[in-house]
């Protein structure tokens, strides 16, 4: 009899998407007539489809690899280099300097936040926030990992500062945030850099909600904060820069400046050491998906999907609007797809999410589903249409007016 990964008994019974289309699935069979109804506005999955110049330079890689003369077989593991150059040119064209070398062309921001634990040992002390995306959490539980929750509330805006007397030794951070909204000021992240730096910790930065940042003094890139370099991996994605969801391509930064000491005093490098994992696990992403990411960086390619993170920003202040009309406490909704808002009438979130789906039928996500501070929040995303959410939002009204 094998032994098994016994830290898997102590994840919650179901991933909270799972949890949340069951419900829903169930209750559409059970109303059928109402069933039809339902508006989804839970799960961040994106609807507005790939750019055009994005759908050419796919259709230009899959004429690729019917070619004998331009077929493309395995590819680096790191990503092909057009790829790697255009992303560290999208970085410089928002006034930060990334090495191409320390870029990792990957298959989504998820598997890479959850596939980073294998650089780091046990008994490490993890501090993450609630509430969170539940990513970071569950594959530490996965690796048996002991996690310190940073409290994220009303009170700070949902961004919680280091304590300077707890220790850390890894940090994550997600900014703008999943589920929350809120979006770290440089000044913060410059209070977050050197922390890290005093402890000699790492941060592990979640920036896959970059492009939503409207405002020029917010840092999209936790490299726009001197010393972040010496301290911090970075991971994003396209999902929603530019519809990716499906498409499945993201990236992660790993400066080889990250060097630490083992317990023998020998120097590891987490870019080495990254670049070894990705070698013996990944076989690289795809040429055809690498063609369009590539071309996603582009002028006309960020000008197509700035086209389509407006869309969804404007159904964003459609859902802002009318919860300040209803005086329901919100937070997020500007430099963010999502809309974090406190539960009407004392509600916990999985009371809110039954009541909203009997008598509205629109699905959310309930907060208590990121952790113990969202029991009594609920997140709504922006990534559905324009017309379904005015109509969501009219039944709120209905509901609450």
């Amino acid at each position: 009899m094998p032994r098994l990964n016994e830290n898997y008994l102590n994840l919650k019974e179901s991933y909270l998407f799972s949890e949340i289309a069951h419900r829903t699935a169930a209750y559409a069979e059970k109303h059928p007539q109402q069933g039809a109804q339902i508006i989804r506005l839970g799960i961040g999955d994106v609807t507005k489809p790939l750019g055009k110049t994005v759908l050419a330079a796919l259709h230009e890689g899959v004429d690729a690899m019917g070619s004998a003369e331009t077929f493309k077989g395995y590819g680096p593991e790191q990503g092909y280099e057009a790829t790697r150059n255009a992303i560290a040119a999208y970085y410089k064209r928002n006034g930060v300097n990334v090495d191409p070398g320390d870029i990792f062309v990957s298959d989504g921001a998820k598997s890479d936040t959850g596939n980073i634990t294998d650089l780091f040992g046990p008994g490490n002390v993890i501090l993450i926030p609630d509430p969170v995306y539940p990513v970071y959490v569950d594959t530490n539980i996965m690796c048996g990992n002991e996690v310190t929750f940073l409290n994220g509330n009303a009170e700070n805006q949902f961004l919680p500062m280091p304590d300077p007397k707890q220790h850390a030794d890894i940090i994550y951070l997600c900014s703008p945030n999943n589920p929350t909204g809120a979006c770290y000021s440089r000044e913060q992240l410059k209070i977050w850099v050197d922390y890290a730096l005093q402890n000699n910790a790492v941060i592990l930065f979640d920036s896959a909600y970059e492009a939503f940042i409207s405002d020029p003094e917010l840092p999209r890139s936790i490299y726009a904060v001197e010393g972040a370099e010496k301290c911090a991996v970075e991971f994003c994605s396209l999902s929603k820069t530019a519809g990716f969801t499906g498409t499945r391509c993201g990236y992660t930064v790993v400066p080889r400046e990250l060097v630490f000491r083992s317990s023998t005093g020998e120097r590891m490098s987490l870019n080495a050491m990254w670049n070894r994992r990705q070698c013996t696990k990944f076989n690289g992403t795809s040429y055809i998906v690498q063609k369009g990411a590539e071309v996603v960086f582009s002028e006309e390619g960020i000008r197509e999907c700035q086209e389509n993170i407006q869309y969804y920003k404007r159904n964003a202040k459609v859902i802002a609007d009318t919860l300040e009309k209803l005086q329901i406490r919100f937070f997020g909704g500007v430099h963010s797809p999502y809309i974090w808002f406190e539960c009407p009438n004392g509600m916990d979130s999985w009371s809110c999410f039954d009541y909203l789906l009997e008598n509205i039928q629109v699905v959310g996500t309930p907060g208590a589903g990121f952790g113990e501070n969202g029991r009594n929040y609920f997140r709504l995303t922006a990534f559905g249409t324009f017309e379904k959410t005015t109509e969501a939002m009219e039944r709120f009204v209905t509901l609450f007016g």
